[in-house]
C-alpha cells in the first residue's frame, strides 16, 4: 500500500509539472523528463518492474493508434519523399552512427547490442514538437512531415531493434537469415492491419453502450498488437495499418455520442501513459545511478553525451543535405505541388532538422530490453539521457527558432475547413424540403448559424419539436456525407476533416432547439 501511495504522489507531481509546462508555454514532455531525472536522485522511491514483453504493448500500441488515426494519407502522399527520407535513411544512418560511436567508446559492447541502442534512440517523437509548434500555426507541410515521420519511423526503428535483440539472444547475426523474416514481417503487417481493422470495425459499430465501446477499443488495440507479435509480424506496422483503416471507415459508422467521449478518454490515456513512462524510467535509473562506481558512471555519461550529440548531428546532416537536393530540383524543374503548400527552403530544412526530440517510444524500447541483455544499464541510462537532452536542448529552443525563421504558408487548413463547411452547409440545405414551413425555415437558419455566417436564428415553436428534429437529423446526415465525400476526393485533408467533424458531432449531440437560440457570443466550436 505504501508503494501505491508513492506512485499516486508521483502522478500528482507529474500532473502539476505538466500544468507548469503549459503555463510557461513549454512542451509538457520536457517537464516530465526533468521530473523523471530528479527521481533518479530521490532516496526511498519504489522500484516497480514490468515484464519486458508487456512494456512495448502497454506504452507503444495506444500511442501509435492515436497518432495513426489522425494521420492524413493524402498529406503523407504529397510529402512522401521527405517522410521516406527521414523514416528510412535518417533512422538507418542514426542507428549505424550510434552503434559505431557506442562500440568505439565501449569496445566490449557486442555489435548487436550497439545496434539495438542505435535503434532505440533513432525514432523522434512528434508530441513535443507539435506541442510547441501548433499554437504558433507553422506551415502545415512541416507538421505533416514531422507527424508522418514520428508515426512511421517507429516501425522502421523497432524492426531493427527487434532483429538486434533477436541476434543477441541467438548469439549471432546473419543478413541472409533475417532478410526473409524481415520481408515477411513487413508484407504480412501491411495485409494483416487492414484486415483486422475491417473486422474490428464490424464489431465496434454494433456496440451502442458507450463505456463498453470504449473498453472494446482498447481491447482490440492491444489485441491487434499481440496477434501481430505472436504471428511474427511487426506490431508497430500492423497497428499503424489497422488504425488508418479504422480512420477511413469509423467516421461514417460511429455515432457522435460515442465518438465525443471516446476522444476525451483516449486523450487522457495517452497523457497518462506519457506520465507513467517518464516516472517508470526515472525509477529504473535510480538503482543504476546508486550502484555504479564513480569511474563507471563517468564512462556511462560520456557515452550518453556522445550518443546525444550523434543523434542531433546525424539528423541535421541528413535532412539539410536532402533539403538541398529538393531545393536544387525545384530550381531546375520548378515547384509543382498537388495543392498549395510551403516550398522547401533552408528555413524549413532547419526547423525539421531541429525538431528531433525523442520521447515515449525510445523510453519504452529501452525498458523492454530483457534482463541480462548486454550493457542493459548503459543502454537505459543513455536512452533516457538522449530523451532528456533532446527535449531540453531542442524542445525549449524550437519556438524561438520558428519565430526567427518566420515561415508562413497562408494557412491552407483554414481554407480547407472553409471549403468543407461550405459543402456541408450546401448538402444540409439541399436535403430540406423546398416548401414554406416555419419549422423548416428554423432548421435552415439553425444550420446557417452553425455552419454559415448568419449571426442569430429565431426560437423554435415548442409544438414543432418532433418535425424540427426529423428535418434537422436528415440535414445533418447529408452534411456528414458531403464531408466524407470531400475528404474521399482529396480536396481536403484529415486535419480539416476532423475539425469540421467535431463541429458536426456537437451539432448532433446538442439540443437542436437550444442550439438554435445561440447568440452572437456563442462559440461555434463548443456544444450549443
Amino acid at each position: 500500500m505504501h508503494e501505491f501511495e508513492q506512485i499516486l504522489a508521483l502522478f500528482v507531481a507529474a500532473v502539476l509539472l505538466a500544468a507548469a509546462a503549459r503555463r510557461v508555454g513549454a512542451p509538457y514532455p520536457v517537464f516530465l523528463a526533468i521530473g523523471g531525472a530528479l527521481l533518479a536522485f530521490v532516496p526511498g522511491v519504489p522500484h516497480p518492474s514490468l515484464p519486458p514483453d508487456l512494456v512495448l504493448a502497454l506504452f507503444v500500441a495506444p500511442v501509435l493508434l492515436d497518432a495513426a488515426f489522425d494521420a492524413s494519407l493524402r498529406d503523407l502522399r504529397d510529402n512522401w519523399a521527405p517522410v521516406t527520407g527521414l523514416v528510412v535513411f535518417a533512422v538507418g544512418l542514426t542507428t549505424a552512427a550510434v552503434a559505431v560511436v557506442a562500440h568505439a567508446l565501449v569496445p566490449g559492447l557486442p555489435w548487436a547490442a550497439a545496434i539495438a541502442l542505435g535503434a532505440i534512440v533513432a525514432p523522434p517523437d512528434a508530441v513535443a514538437a507539435t506541442a510547441v509548434l501548433r499554437p504558433l500555426q507553422p506551415p502545415q507541410r512541416l507538421l505533416t512531415i514531422l507527424e508522418g515521420e514520428s508515426l512511421l519511423n517507429d516501425a522502421s526503428a523497432l524492426l531493427i531493434y527487434r532483429l538486434a535483440v533477436g541476434a543477441v539472444a541467438a548469439g549471432s547475426f546473419s543478413l541472409e537469415a533475417v532478410a526473409p523474416t524481415f520481408l515477411l514481417a513487413v508484407g504480412g503487417s501491411i495485409v494483416a492491419g487492414p484486415a483486422l481493422g475491417w473486422l474490428a470495425q464490424r464489431l465496434l459499430e454494433r456496440v451502442q453502450h458507450i463505456p463498453t465501446a470504449i473498453i472494446l477499443q482498447f481491447i482490440t488495440t492491444f489485441g491487434v498488437w499481440l496477434v501481430a507479435e505472436r504471428a511474427g509480424l511487426s506490431g508497430v506496422l500492423t497497428t499503424v495499418c489497422y488504425a488508418m483503416t479504422l480512420a477511413r471507415s469509423a467516421p461514417a459508422r460511429i455515432p457522435a455520442r460515442v465518438r465525443i467521449p471516446t476522444n476525451a478518454v483516449w486523450a487522457t490515456v495517452i497523457f497518462a501513459l506519457n506520465i507513467f513512462a517518464f516516472i517508470f524510467i526515472g525509477l529504473q535509473i535510480r538503482p543504476i545511478v546508486a550502484e555504479l562506481e564513480a569511474p563507471v558512471l563517468r564512462q556511462y555519461l560520456v557515452v550518453a553525451a556522445a550518443v546525444l550529440a550523434t543523434v542531433i548531428l546525424v539528423r541535421i546532416a541528413w535532412h539539410m543535405a536532402f533539403n538541398a537536393v529538393l531545393r536544387w530540383k525545384d530550381s531546375r524543374f520548378g515547384f509543382h505541388p498537388p495543392r498549395p503548400m510551403l516550398r522547401p527552403t533552408v528555413g524549413s530544412g532547419l526547423l525539421i532538422s531541429w525538431a528531433g526530440m525523442r520521447g515515449i517510444v525510445t523510453l519504452a524500447a529501452a525498458l523492454a530490453l530483457p534482463d541480462g541483455f548486454p550493457a542493459r544499464n548503459l543502454i537505459l541510462l543513455t536512452a533516457f539521457s538522449v530523451v532528456l537532452g533532446t527535449l531540453l536542448v531542442q524542445g525549449l529552443t524550437l519556438k524561438a527558432l520558428l519565430r526567427a525563421l518566420d515561415l508562413r504558408d497562408g494557412d491552407p487548413i483554414a481554407q480547407e475547413v472553409g471549403i468543407a463547411r461550405e459543402r456541408a452547409l450546401e448538402a444540409a440545405l439541399a436535403q430540406l424540403p423546398r416548401g414554406r414551413s416555419s419549422v423548416i425555415d428554423l432548421v435552415r437558419k439553425d444550420f446557417k448559424v452553425r455552419l454559415g455566417n448568419v449571426l442569430q436564428a429565431p426560437a423554435a415553436p415548442p409544438a414543432s419539436a418532433s418535425e424540427y428534429e426529423a428535418a434537422y437529423g436528415a440535414a445533418l446526415a447529408s452534411a456528414r456525407q458531403a464531408l466524407l465525400a470531400v475528404r474521399a476526393s482529396g480536396e481536403i485533408g484529415d486535419d480539416a476533416f476532423h475539425s469540421l467533424e467535431s463541429e458536426l458531432d456537437w451539432l448532433e449531440v446538442s439540443d437542436p432547439l437550444r442550439s438554435a437560440n445561440a447568440d452572437e457570443t456563442s462559440d461555434p466550436h463548443e456544444p450549443g
